[in-house]
């Protein structure tokens, strides 16, 4: 089913402005309303587009729902890099219970699609992760890890849903590392080190997705063209922790796992490193996803490659002075 009738939660989030800006270049649909915790500036508001200021647990979703006629929803809220002052229990309680929120609500209200952004964290960082995980692997997710564990709740949850409520279709899109223009994390913070850090051992894999890619698939998903399912999302290919160095015209350090496990537990025990000593595993067990089913049962190709990607992220940032690759 062609949406006509589009809400989107967490839409002044990064991928949400995208995915604004992009169905309102399209403006093909009857209704686009963009929902988000804060206020968008009227200076970013986009003609032929509904903004609303909604905390993505608030009960009041539904009767939103109701009034715009929704039949499609694009649920993206989630925390992904918590603020200062941020708790395990606030951030379970805007991924696990606001995705719970949006499912009672677009049961109730009779959405006819759900579109959820999850990712590849949700497998996990594990040592007996296989080199490419597929869609058929499990979801284990890591405790220690907030964003992982919850994303694997909320995948177990959307699971029971599927069951429980067949007439609600979702398309789940397991995300890779995504990267853009504007992208500014804890990730992309890895690679302005003079020098990367690479665990010996391990190659550190990491698969990409342009941030115009990400948009593109939930568009198709949109479009009614593409079968619900669950996809891992991400460009074609890899690049180890070393090719990254490489393309950067940096060097690696390697240090043993266990000398940077202990210089984190000194860190994080110091106070001078918010990452402790389970950061390791985020680092050398990184998940690598395939891309054979968003391509041939999705019907969704990313224009760029993992490389291609990356590569764009540093001409990016070279353009806007603030360039990572060696001086």
């Amino acid at each position: 089913m062609r949406a006509r009738r589009i809400l989107v939660t967490g839409a002044d989030g990064f991928l949400g402005q995208g995915l604004i800006a992009e169905l309102a270049r399209r403006n093909n649909t009857d209704a686009v309303v963009a929902t988000d915790v804060r206020e968008v500036p009227q200076a970013r508001r986009l003609p032929g587009i509904t903004y609303r200021v909604l905390d993505v647990r608030d009960s009041g979703l539904g009767a939103l729902l109701a009034e715009h006629r929704i039949d499609s929803v694009v649920h993206l809220a989630s925390i992904v890099t918590p603020g200062k002052g941020s708790n395990r229990a606030f951030e379970h309680s805007v991924d696990v219970g606001g995705t719970r929120n949006v499912l009672d609500a677009c049961v109730a209200q009779g959405v006819k699609h759900l579109i959820v952004s999850s990712s590849g964290a949700a497998y996990g960082y594990h040592a007996d992760n296989p080199a490419w995980l597929t869609e058929d692997h499990p979801l284990r997710g890591n405790p220690v890890f907030a964003y992982s564990d919850h994303k694997r709740l909320v995948e177990e949850m959307l699971a029971q849903y599927r069951a429980q409520h067949p007439a609600l279709a979702q398309t789940v899109l397991r995300i890779g590392t995504i990267l853009g223009e504007r992208v500014d994390n804890q990730i992309t913070a890895l690679f302005e080190k003079p020098r990367l850090i690479a665990i010996a051992g391990s190659d550190s894999p990491f698969v990409f997705i342009w941030n115009e890619d990400v948009t593109g698939a939930i568009c198709h998903a949109l479009s009614g063209d593409a079968p619900p399912g669950c996809y891992n999302l991400a460009g074609d290919g890899a690049l180890t922790i070393h090719q990254i160095a490489q393309r950067l015209g940096k060097r690696t350090r390697v240090l043993p796992a266990g000398l940077l496990q202990a210089a984190l537990t000194v860190g994080k025990a110091l106070g001078i490193s918010r990452y402790g000593p389970e950061q390791l595993d985020f680092l050398r067990y990184r998940p690598v996803l395939l891309n054979t089913a968003l391509k041939t049962r999705f019907g969704y190709t990313p224009a760029q490659t993992s490389a291609q990607a990356f590569d764009a992220f540093v001409a990016a940032r070279a353009a806007q002075g603030k360039p990572v690759t060696a001086a």
